[in-house]
């Protein structure tokens, strides 16, 4: 992402702003892992979108005035040799800059300082923060710490959700953000087909997972989008699953459901193989219905449609499908088989927080996600797919992952050579 795709998203966003106000958005905290050890560091996923900085312990602070004037301003980490010998380089303002297009820069510590001076002043009546949760029981973030504090020391300020304005923007992507999107399908093709042609039986899930993640190394370090659900056999049950302790045998299907990313676009794209490259008729007979389901989805998903017809017509059309074939006695009973929704967008993040639109629009991208869990028969999977919704209808982004059982044994007689 260039300077100009940040710059963008925050004139749209100040466009959706109340003058007179006052935005306030944070990068995040580490949280600690045990002793001196802290989990890897995720940007708050709208800060990146809206600045382009990638770094923990960043505050952004934006002004509108009653004519709808905006000054901006980032506030960095300082400068410090000892603490960036031990946990690395931190951003420099003129590298801040020119990321981010904000002419502004000062640092951490002199950030509530200027808030309290531009909330004192009596020229602001509305503070917008990004106040998203998950659920409820999530930590606290800066935000909401923030936002306590306002409550008692700022009573007068009007608290506004940026994040529903943001979630707005992404919504819709942009031409950067789907050529970004289209490269990582291309890296996730790579891994997934170097799985599918490592295949045996008696593999293990981490070695499967060892295949993907050494070829997502050779385009990055950032690793997967997301955990990787790599699974086989009855493990194939457990739909989030991230153990990969399991041993694929000879007859099992091989669930992965796996997404690489690329300048900050995430992809999210699920195939289901047996173990040994050649599909037995039940497999095969399971697989065919997702498969004809989601042909299906990618020829009537268009503009205009609802877009809780996207889950609502997977599970109507593949009901009607293992119907049709003697696996299910009734299509109101398509549960049984059927355990999750079809469709999510995807995005900044691979569940990514958009506002959940009521009708498709051109330039989203969300998930088709077909998945079909038969117990009785040991034979679990979902085929998933990235749906561009373009003018006229739609676009299969990962159809360059084989999907057909033709091209996934096809791939699988190839063999794997590693690359040293």
């Amino acid at each position: 992402m260039k300077k100009d795709f940040f710059l963008g998203n925050r004139d749209r966003l100040y466009g959706q702003m109340k003058d007179n106000s006052l935005l306030v958005l944070f990068s995040g905290t580490e949280i600690r892992k045990t002793n001196d050890e802290f989990y890897p560091f995720y940007t708050n996923r709208d800060f990146l979108y809206l600045t382009g900085l990638d770094g923990r312990e960043l505050a952004f602070l934006a002004r509108k005035d009653g004519q709808g004037r905006v000054e901006e301003k980032v506030f960095l980490l300082p400068p410090d040799l000892m603490a960036e010998r031990w946990t690395g380089r931190r951003i420099k303002p003129d590298e801040a800059a020119e990321l981010s297009g904000v002419r502004q820069i000062g640092f951490a510590a002199d950030f509530e300082a200027e808030l309290h001076r531009l909330v004192s002043c009596g020229n602001y009546e509305h503070l917008y923060l990004d106040l998203y949760r998950a659920s409820p029981a999530d930590r606290d973030t800066p935000a909401h710490r923030l936002l306590e504090r306002a409550a008692s020391d700022y009573p007068f300020l009007r608290i506004e959700n940026a994040n529903a304005l943001i979630r707005r923007l992404r919504t819709i992507k942009q031409s950067c953000e789907l050529e970004a999107m289209r490269q990582a399908e291309r890296i996730t093709c790579e891994g997934i087909t170097a799985m599918m042609k490592a295949s045996r039986p008696g593999m293990y899930e981490y070695q499967y997972k060892a295949v993907f993640d050494y070829v997502l190394g050779q385009y990055g370090p950032q690793g997967p989008a997301f955990p990787s659900i790599i699974s086989a056999g009855k493990n194939n049950f457990c739909i989030h699953y991230n153990a990969y302790t399991g041993q694929a045998l000879d007859g099992d299907m091989v669930l992965n459901d796996v997404g690489a990313w690329h300048d900050y676009l995430m992809t999210d794209v699920s195939r289901g193989w047996p173990c040994g490259g050649k599909y037995n008729e039940r497999q095969r007979l399971l697989y065919e219905c997702a498969l004809a389901t989601s042909n299906h989805m990618f020829q009537i998903i268009k503009p205009g449609m609802p877009m809780a017809e996207v889950d609502g017509e997977i599970r109507r059309y593949n009901a009607g499908l293992l119907k049709d074939a003697g696996v299910l006695d009734d299509v109101e009973n398509v549960g049984k088989y059927m355990w999750h929704g079809g469709a999510h967008h995807v995005g900044f993040d691979v569940h990514d927080v958009v506002e959940a639109p009521e009708v498709i629009a051109p330039n989203m991208v969300f998930c088709v996600d077909v998945g079909i869990y038969h117990e009785d028969w040991g034979i679990g999977f979902r085929l998933e797919d990235n749906c561009l919704v373009t003018e006229a209808g739609c676009e299969n982004l990962s159809a360059v992952t084989p999907r057909t059982i033709e091209e996934i044994e096809d791939t699988m007689r190839q063999g794997f050579v590693p690359v040293l």
